[in-house]
């Protein structure tokens, strides 16, 4: 079964599952293809985070491409720049960009196939053409200015002919192919070996024989994206001043040395238990435990308090998110996190006792130890127009693109299950194309990761060399005694872990099927800092989708709930595969709003 965000990368995985591949091969292949087909989505320039579990062993296991801050990007550095943030395009926005690397390394110790293989979905996307989807034309649009006065070279990529692209035209993107195809040819030189791979689940983790065999094919074009051309690219371009979205020009500070010590690693998920099901999430370097702490809330209450169809449901959730979020902000970042003390159950039930039948506006994190817990900057988007002669955006935390190029987040998603029980959920992201200019000649740009780091040393997200972002990508794998059975995952920035949570409850607790739960409507809250620039928040705000009912948006008003209608089919972007390791049958299901998002199998 696969399932993404965009139909013809779905197409791809499964083609791949089809022809005997595992997977691992076919996440990949997918991913690659949606670097070319969602390009204001995710790119090879940016990140990306994914939780796996093989047949072999079902232990889950976090696959690590987020790239930290380059080693130049120093806090005295981006103030000696006239910044008091961290801007929201531009190269001084950039992480390293892991994704790639984080791709071939899944390939390199997980696939069966042959690099060449895995990626010519995408290159034959990128070479011959794709329908190109209305949102990318309408964010094209939307940043074209910025392109033609500031980023000529994003202008020249995207507008060739002087306008956005029309939906549905033939877009290519020849250069981004050829930079896949030096990956390909980097293993052209390798001696050639026999691969050696044993009979069993899909090849998963099975050794890869001598020299010259497939693994060192792939581990060569891993050290020619770190150490050849692209990195000589990118870096050199860097050295130019551009427009970032403070509205003046920086040069870019990333250097070959950041690009040469790129590696992708694979690191223990966080897991935690609610109702006999494992939840597994990335570490607190990202903001999926928050999941894991907003099920621990919950977890005390009656089924009744669940459901996110009912008036009392929805706000018990909106609480329990407010309070996970407000830890996010509070003590999550690439450092030392007292995860065990955030789930512990005496402080999730100090954390229960906080809801009442009211809606809360307040920021509330928990105390962690004697010393209070630190509290980033609370603006409002009046507050912020106000202080620095900016429009006011009172948006629904749905993804948005400011003319400048600035986005309030989103990204892609993909799942894959294979029929040995190999599982992954994938959340590739950044390196949007309005994220900074297009690098000549690669057909991609950076990313703008680094935006969610502050500027205050006293903060645990601190901008700091070589500290990872506290990143919004997080996917999801759940567990039932011991065996994985469900992979799942939302793009939509800070909504990602909300959207997931109405989910997994109404999956887990409410007994819907997979494509019911993610058809159900939705809501998410804005009660929290953002975690993209400007980095603001709506106290007590409660964005939902009108679907949910008169009667319940009434209940949720006078609850206190500063209530923002954002139409019927309008939130969450989910999408899931899913085994029954007792009968192998599998499932799938992917978003239907927006008629972009595709499930297939058989």
């Amino acid at each position: 079964m696969s399932a993404s965000t965009h139909w013809i990368a779905t197409a791809c995985m499964q083609s791949v599952l089809e022809r005997g591949g595992n997977a691992f091969d076919a996440a990949a292949a997918g991913a690659f293809v949606l670097h070319v087909v969602e390009p204001h989505l995710n790119g090879p320039g940016g990140d990306m985070t994914a939780i796996l579990a093989t047949a072999e062993d079902p232990t889950p296991v976090v696959l690590m491409g987020q790239g930290p801050a380059p080693a130049a990007a120093t806090i005295e550095h981006y103030r000696s720049e006239g910044l008091t943030a961290v801007p929201g395009t531009g190269a001084l926005a950039a992480a390293v960009p892991y994704a790639v690397d984080a791709w071939l390394l899944l390939l390199e110790e997980k696939g069966t196939w042959e690099l060449e293989d895995v990626l010519a979905y995408a290159i034959d996307c990128a070479e011959n053409g794709h329908p190109v989807l209305a949102s990318v034309s309408a964010q094209i649009a939307t940043v074209s200015q910025t392109f033609t006065e500031h980023w000529p070279s994003s202008a020249a990529l995207w507008m060739p002919e002087g306008k956005p692209p029309t939906p549905g035209q033939l877009i290519r993107n020849p250069e981004y192919a050829a930079v896949l195809r030096d990956l390909v040819a980097a293993g052209a030189d390798i001696a050639a070996g026999a691969d050696f791979a044993a009979d069993g689940p899909g090849g998963s983790g099975m050794p890869d024989g001598p020299p010259g065999g497939r693994g060192a094919r792939i581990a060569a074009a891993r050290a020619r994206w770190r150490t050849g051309p692209v990195a000589e690219t990118i870096t050199e371009f860097l050295r130019i001043p551009h427009r970032h979205s403070d509205g003046a020009d920086h040069a870019g500070v990333m250097t070959l040395e950041d690009f040469t010590a790129i590696e992708a690693r694979v690191e223990p998920a966080a897991t935690s238990t609610f109702r006999g099901w494992t939840v597994a999430k990335t570490g607190a370097w990202g903001q999926g435990p928050a999941l894991l702490e907003a099920l621990g809330i919950l977890d005390g209450y009656d089924d009744d308090h669940l459901d996110p169809s009912t008036e009392q449901g929805a706000h018990t959730i909106l609480e329990a998110l407010k309070l996970a979020l407000a830890d996010r902000e509070a003590h999550y970042g690439d450092g030392d996190v007292d995860l065990e003390r955030l789930l512990s159950p005496d402080y999730l039930a100090a954390r229960r006792a906080l809801i009442t039948e009211s809606a809360s506006h307040e920021f509330r994190p928990g105390a962690l130890g004697d010393s209070p817990s630190a509290r980033p900057p609370l603006r409002t988007e009046d507050e912020l127009a106000r202080r620095a002669g900016l429009p006011v955006d009172h948006g629904t935390g749905e993804p948005t693109v400011r003319a400048t190029g600035e986005v309030r987040g989103d990204t892609c998603h993909l799942d894959v299950v294979d029929r040995w029980g190999n599982i992954i959920s994938a959340t590739p992201s950044g390196g949007w194309l309005q994220s900074s200019p297009a690098i000549p000649g690669l057909g991609f740009c950076l990313g703008s990761r680094l935006q969610m780091m502050w500027l205050d040393e006293d903060l645990p997200s601190a901008l700091r060399p070589g500290r990872r972002p506290r990143t919004t990508l997080t996917p999801t794998l759940v567990l039932r005694d011991g065996a994985a059975v469900l992979a799942c995952g939302s793009p939509g920035g800070d909504q990602q872990d909300q959207w997931q949570l109405l989910f997994l409850l109404r999956v887990l607790v409410g007994g819907l099927d997979l494509q019911q739960a993610i058809d159900a409507p939705a809501l998410h809250t804005l009660s929290v800092p953002g975690s993209f620039w400007p980095r603001t928040w709506s106290p007590g705000r409660a964005v939902v989708e009108d679907r949910l009912g008169e009667d319940l948006l009434a209940g949720l008003a006078a609850r206190g709930h500063d209530v923002v209608r954002a139409g019927d089919w309008s939130l969450g972007r989910l999408s899931c595969v899913m085994r029954d390791p007792r009968t192998g049958i599998l499932r799938a299901a992917a978003n239907s709003r927006g008629a972009q998002g595709y499930a297939a199998g058989r």
